[in-house]
């Protein structure tokens, strides 16, 4: 089911997120506004994906997507969880972050510890980064959605 709606093409600005990301994981998640993710398919399955995603009009890069209630943390509003595969020097709150998600890895679960939640992550990465390199989903990287029109403002729609 979950492969039905994919690729999803997703863009939306950046809000600051629960803050936990960086701090406890070291893996710096992008948040999507609440509009942004309300507007998501709502029988796109809970889960772990992979995909591309663009800041501004910058490079694309591959980026692991987390789409849930984040059981870990008990929350009750779905997140949107973008953490983008690449090193960025400053944060980017406020700017446009696009994103085509490719493929699925996996369902969300528990983790009895914050150590066990990092290493799944850190799999899911390196999962990505394989996922992404196969020719089906590497042609995503050069789709025209990541070329904004420039100094052209995008809404949310």
């Amino acid at each position: 089911g979950a492969m039905r709606n994919l690729p999803y093409f997703c863009r939306g600005e950046v809000v600051k997120g629960f803050g936990r990301g960086s701090k406890q994981l070291g893996i710096p998640t992008a948040n999507f506004s609440e509009q942004v993710v309300e507007s998501f398919p709502s029988d796109i399955p809970t889960g772990i994906y992979y995909g591309w995603a663009c800041v501004g009009n910058g490079d694309v890069h591959k980026m692991v997507l987390s789409i849930g209630w984040n059981p870990f943390y008990k929350n009750i509003k779905k997140s949107v969880e973008t953490h983008i595969i690449h090193t960025f020097k400053e944060d980017f709150y406020g700017e446009i972050l696009s994103i085509v998600i490719t493929g699925y890895i996996r369902p969300e679960k528990n983790f009895d510890s914050v150590d066990a939640l990092i290493l799944a992550i850190q799999e899911d990465i390196e999962e990505a980064k394989r996922q992404l390199d196969l020719p089906e989903h590497l042609k995503l990287k050069e789709d025209n959605f990541f070329h904004l029109p420039e100094g052209k403002i995008v809404n949310n729609h």
